[in-house]
């Protein structure tokens, strides 16, 4: 029997609505959550496949560049533009990808060229490779030999 005082349900029937109301709450969150995990994660999966390729295709740019750089690298001297004879190139890679000894290949050197080689329409000089570059336009350019037979000596 229900015992209304002043608007109030009392005993334990309040307690059974709270906790059904409760119950429910917690139902309805559950259901909610599966359902939109379900959507989710089929909506995930067609982004993340989406993604990994839109991925693989730019590393595979990537990679076709920098292989085309690496190939332009060896066969510049062998292209017109290269304005040195091929025989007096010497190939370093790094910090430049050329030193040319010209005359070289006469046995008469009569100048010293660092060569870079850049492949793509942007390609600009590395911050290290524009201090290099100031380095020798300035001159600061020294030989040095180094006897190792001094150390027998000892």
């Amino acid at each position: 029997m229900r015992v209304e005082r002043y608007g109030v349900i009392e005993g334990g029937e309040r307690i059974i609505e709270i906790i059904i109301f409760i119950l429910g709450f917690f139902l309805g969150i559950l259901l909610c959550f599966l359902y939109l995990r379900e959507r989710l994660s089929v909506q995930f999966e067609r982004w993340k496949s989406e993604f990994e390729w839109r991925i693989r295709q730019e590393v595979l740019e990537r990679s076709r560049a920098a292989l085309k750089g690496k190939i332009g690298e060896q066969l510049a001297p062998l292209l017109p533009i290269f304005k040195h004879e091929p025989a007096d190139a010497r190939f370093l890679g790094s910090p430049v990808d050329y030193v040319v000894f010209d005359g070289y290949k006469e046995g008469e050197p009569r100048r010293v060229t660092f060569v870079d080689i850049k492949t793509g329409k942007s390609a600009e000089l590395t911050p290290l490779q524009r201090r290099l570059k100031q380095v020798i336009e300035a001159g600061k350019v020294s030989w040095e030999t180094i006897h190792l037979g001094e150390l027998e000596g000892e």
